[in-house]
């Protein structure tokens, strides 16, 4: 596991998926990717997990449209500030781009000043885990839907190493810690369905102390699926 505290590069990418089609990799934190390919879907710099690349045009244009109609189940993994009192919660404000000096590459809240063009989000979150990193609470949760910076910010309980929503604050982690878990596309003939490994453990981190489980991610993945 100490591999996943290298620097990345496109060299130490995981490929989790690959057919004629698409390919998904695991991503690294902080790794960019710029390139001509046909990315199904974005990540932020700073967000490692699956990732999908379609290999040629018509399977892009399929992915597309599975994106466009909503019809894709993603789930992400993060380590939140602050103790979440609730254990499953939905998050449903709007969601637009600032025009605020000095703020233009992040997005906000409906209601927030400068904020433009809000549209429908939600997400869902569940606590998997209470713990500490570096000696602070944070829980470890399970988030379906987005977007899940914006949202966590404004409840109350960033994401740990979010340099951006914490406004350079947060610098002190080696990383931000929200990881893209489960990426599945209902494309036709065969569906696509991956998830990339939890890179929040101990055994990667050890200012992560897990001290209370209250579910698997497994367990999440499964119960969102079957929903």
């Amino acid at each position: 596991m100490a591999a996943v505290r290298e620097p990345a590069s496109l060299e130490n990418l995981r490929v989790l998926y690959h057919s004629d089609d698409y390919i998904v990799v695991d991503k690294h934190w902080d790794l960019r990717i710029d390139s001509k390919m046909w990315f199904c879907h974005q990540l932020d710099f700073s967000t490692s997990g699956a990732l999908c690349v379609a290999l040629n045009k018509a399977a892009a244009g399929r992915a597309y449209c599975c994106f466009k109609d909503r019809t894709v189940t993603k789930a992400y993994l993060a380590l939140l500030r602050g103790w979440v009192e609730e254990e499953n919660r939905t998050i449903d404000f709007s969601i637009g781009k600032t025009s605020t000096e000095g703020k233009t590459h992040m997005m906000c809240i409906e209601g927030t000043e400068g904020c433009e063009n809000p549209k429908a989000c939600r997400t869902e979150l569940s606590v998997l885990e209470y713990g500490t990193y570096d000696g602070e609470p944070p829980p470890k949760c399970f988030w379906s839907l987005s977007p899940l910076r914006v949202h966590c910010s404004a409840v109350g309980y960033p994401i740990v190493g979010d340099f951006t929503y914490s406004l350079g604050t947060d610098d002190a982690p080696y990383r931000m810690m929200l990881h893209a878990h489960l990426l599945r596309l209902p494309l036709e003939p065969h569906g696509l369905q991956v998830t990339a490994a939890d890179p929040f453990l101990p055994t990667v981190d050890p200012k992560w102390l897990p001290q209370r489980t209250l579910r698997t991610a497994e367990g999440a993945v499964a119960a969102l699926l079957d929903g």
